[in-house]
């Protein structure tokens, strides 16, 4: 009987993640369109699915039997979601915006890992804690969070407030980012795209962020630049971790010992973006494409599997609503939350300070 509920509010919970994104768009076209009366809507739907799961969660007692579907959403179809992506782009593209992008993942992460590291201990906080905060602010959040925390003897609680402030911080930066970058770099959303990229943490609050850009200033380059910049602040992980060991190491007892499976490190759907960008450099090469496909017919599985992929991500980014939970932050405590404050701002600073500064002519040598 139990396995049967578990499994029913598996799908449920996948149920209402498609349900709010196939309602966003249409409460995104009517508020901006018909309430506001713009001829056509400035709010995105992708903003309107985060919005709506949002309130739905901090409102409403939702069953926890609908997590795990939520999980699955906010996890595997958002890997899905960025693998499709990756049909977008040809190996070409894909290979000038990692170039591009790497000197400043690179600096960012620098940054962010030691002087976040060096001032969470100046405020008193423990080693393993102010360890978490740096490395989910610099490389990918949740994720690099729970790869490091046994590696340097993290607690549960020290995990806990580490995730509470990047995914706080983390949705600020989505919300907030898009503007900033546009009203930085209108005239290029390519490094509006970089700037997204480099300087948000989780990888959903990435594609979230660029799917906004895109559909708010119609800048396709934008959610593409933002989507590989992830990915290789994702795959640093397997050069960083190692160094988080050697900096951020338990003290408590004998020291971290922990082995490092690196190739459980190469997330599946990186793999799969690149896979997606050699199908589309095949199929783009070819007068026959795929060798049994007619130009036309090439072009529209193209659309198909880039729709699908940006579906992918609205589902993603309804569940991501969904289980953003406001009520455990009083938690975290005044310390943890000011360093986390202090991580994004920095990280998100640099990023802009060095995209201004050197971006623009580093595109236009790689272009």
């Amino acid at each position: 009987m139990m396995a049967d509920l578990r499994i029913a509010g598996w799908w449920a919970g996948i149920a209402l993640a498609v349900s709010i994104a196939f309602f966003a768009g249409y409460a995104a076209d009517w508020l901006g369109a018909s309430l506001l009366g713009f001829e056509t809507s400035p709010i995105s739907a992708i903003m309107m699915a985060i919005v709506i799961g949002m309130i739905l969660a901090n409102t409403l007692r939702l069953p926890p039997t609908l997590r795990p579907g939520l999980d699955f959403c906010a996890s595997a179809i958002l890997r899905i979601g960025i693998m499709l992506l990756g049909i977008r782009l040809s190996l070409f593209s894909a290979g000038q915006f990692t170039l591009v992008a790497l000197p400043f993942v690179i600096t960012a992460i620098a940054v962010g890992l030691f002087t976040v590291g060096l001032l969470g201990r100046r405020m008193g906080l423990s080693k393993q804690l102010s360890g978490l905060i740096a490395v989910g602010t610099s490389i990918c959040g949740c994720t690099a969070i729970v790869a490091v925390a046994p590696l340097i003897e993290a607690d549960e609680s020290e995990v806990s407030y580490a995730i509470a402030c990047i995914t706080v911080f983390g949705l600020a930066a989505m919300f907030g980012y898009p503007l900033l970058a546009h009203y930085a770099f209108a005239s290029n959303p390519a490094l509006a795209g970089l700037f997204l990229g480099t300087s948000i943490h989780e990888t959903a609050q990435v594609a979230g962020a660029g799917m906004m850009y895109e559909a708010q200033y119609n800048a396709p380059v934008a959610l593409e630049l933002a989507t590989v910049t992830k990915l290789v602040r994702n795959l640093s992980m397997i050069a960083v971790i190692p160094l988080i060991g050697f900096l951020y190491g338990s003290k408590r007892g004998s020291s971290a010992s922990g082995r490092i499976d690196y190739l459980a490190m190469i997330p599946w759907f990186i793999v799969g973006f690149a896979l997606m960008s050699a199908l589309r450099t095949i199929g783009d090469s070819s007068d026959r494409p795929l060798g049994f496909l007619q130009p036309d017919q090439w072009h529209q599985l193209v659309a198909v599997l880039r729709n699908l992929a940006e579906y992918c991500l609205l589902i993603a980014m309804a569940a991501v609503g969904l289980t953003s939970m406001f009520a455990g932050l009083r938690r975290i405590g005044l310390r943890p939350f000011v360093l986390g404050l202090f991580a994004a701002l920095l990280v998100g600073g640099v990023s802009f300070t060095m995209i201004t500064l050197f971006a623009p002519r580093l595109m236009a040598m790689a272009g």
